[in-house]
């Protein structure tokens, strides 16, 4: 009913989409959902129980911010530009690493859940965080936490230093959107830090793509914290976001 879009678009997909309604397509190409959440945020819910082929779907895009639909009458391209969020079930049965409730599953059964997203596609996803279930007593803890406003407040802070930062580039706004190149130049480490990374590349056994992808973190990181230098802690907060990049995660 309103033609002109005014607010950010958040689209929360069901694991049945099919790979058209995902990318965009048909004789007469359509956008899919990935165009459809441009500029906002794209949330799938229960990420293994997506078809695998659907799922592999998103690497280009997520890379490119883009997509591409060929037909024999030429190529559209669509706009991608999208934040990805998801959430998944450690297990099958849901329990697995939980502090006190023992998981049921064998453990190839665990091993094939997670395994039903590729270790390609979780390289491009920035943060893989592990939520543990919350004690009754914290759940109602009326001790005071920071509030959304002050969170905000920083948040558009480092987004104004981000714009400053690559005022010169028309085609990048936020460090998420830096090449390899703009990240050996934006995202300089002390030898402590250096040693810290190359650490954990190793121990980790991380790509190249991760590899950039901690660093564009540690620099979004220090743009919270309002400092102009990526520290030790900001490097080792960003490391600690590779959940699922661990040794033996799954068992």
């Amino acid at each position: 009913d309103n033609p002109l879009i005014t607010e950010r678009p958040f689209r929360a997909l069901h694991h049945s989409i099919s790979a058209t309604a995902l990318i965009g397509g048909r004789t007469n190409p359509q956008p899919g959902e990935i165009s459809l959440a441009h500029q906002g945020v794209l949330f799938l819910d229960e990420l293994p129980e997506f078809q695998r082929n659907v799922l592999e779907l998103l690497r280009q895009p997520l890379e490119e911010r883009k997509v591409p639909i060929s037909r024999a009458h030429g190529t559209v391209e669509f706009p991608a530009n999208f934040l990805l969020i998801s959430a998944m079930n450690p297990c099958p049965c849901g329990y697995f690493h939980h502090p006190d409730k023992p998981c049921t599953c064998k453990p190839y059964q665990v091993d094939r859940y997670l395994h039903r997203i590729s270790g390609p596609l979780l390289d491009r996803i920035d943060m893989h965080l592990e939520v543990f279930p919350l004690k009754y007593p914290d759940m109602f803890n009326a001790q005071a936490s920071e509030s959304s406003s002050s969170i905000r407040e920083r948040v558009i802070m480092a987004r104004e230093t981000q714009k400053e930062r690559f005022h010169k580039h028309n085609a990048i706004r936020t460090n998420a959107e830096m090449n390899s190149e703009q990240v050996k130049v934006v995202c300089k480490l002390d030898l402590v830090s250096s040693s810290l990374l190359q650490n954990a590349i190793e121990r980790l056994q991380l790509s190249a793509r991760a590899h950039d992808r901690i660093l564009k973190m540690a620099r979004t990181i220090a743009d919270l914290a309002q400092s102009s230098e990526i520290q030790c802690k900001h490097l080792a907060e960003a490391i600690t976001y590779r959940n699922l990049d661990r040794e033996n995660w799954s068992g």
